[in-house]
């Protein structure tokens, strides 16, 4: 008998505390085949997308959350979500099987649960760059380009404030994302200064792979920026 890729997880929902399910995947089934470069990943079955399924959305009061959210809620941010969110929500499900679009709903609801809860930056940035991710597999290039900008926007505020100390992304890697997806979005200046922080930082980086791919990407700008337009 083949065993589902999907199975039930029982959630308690940070806000309101009900309990609810929601569906992940079997980690043994997902298989990546390659990565692009800002890290999104290829998975050898293009029918199981373990992206769709990051987001928990409580069926009760409309709070979306991923495991990167922190358990505090700041003083008001509570009341916040209430007003804004769970007054207008409408009961419905994110339990099943989900189609693209409902996980790209799903983050969206998480992204505005995080800005009322006051989440991290980076936090924000991770989601919206997962609904890029979402989108190119789509090949909708308009959508995919508008969520990286504001990935890429939320990076540059997380590395400003410095609200990645504490979490698994380093200095290093945010530097490494700010760069990837400013170039990705045409934003050369950017992607150029922090390509160049990266590779500067390669004596007291402890992520030598990291300090390859900002050379190999250094290197394919140089090589973009001399080859004549057709």
């Amino acid at each position: 008998m083949e065993i589902s890729p999907f199975y039930e997880k029982k959630m308690q929902c940070m806000l309101c505390k009900e309990h609810f399910p929601t569906t992940r995947i079997r980690s043994r089934q997902v298989r990546v085949s390659e990565h692009d470069s800002d890290f999104r990943p290829i998975y050898v079955n293009k029918d199981i997308n373990p992206l769709f399924y990051n987001v928990a959305v409580c069926p009760n009061c409309g709070f979306a959350f991923t495991e990167d959210f922190s358990p505090y809620f700041a003083p008001g941010t509570k009341e916040m979500i209430a007003q804004n969110i769970t007054s207008k929500w409408h009961s419905r499900s994110f339990g099943g099987e989900r189609t693209k679009e409902e996980a790209i709903e799903s983050y969206k609801l998480a992204y505005l649960n995080a800005n009322f809860k006051k989440e991290k930056h980076l936090t924000m940035a991770g989601m919206m760059l997962r609904i890029a991710w979402i989108y190119r597999e789509a090949e909708d290039k308009t959508e995919e380009m508008r969520y990286l900008k504001t990935s890429r926007d939320l990076y540059i505020q997380a590395f400003s404030e410095g609200d990645y100390v504490g979490t698994q992304m380093s200095e290093t890697r945010v530097q490494f994302m700010i760069a990837e997806l400013s170039w990705r979005i045409n934003d050369r200046e950017e992607a150029i200064r922090n390509f160049s922080r990266v590779i500067e930082a390669q004596k007291r980086s402890t992520e030598p792979n990291l300090i390859q791919l900002a050379k190999e990407r250094w290197q394919e700008i140089r090589e973009a920026e001399t080859q004549p337009e057709e």
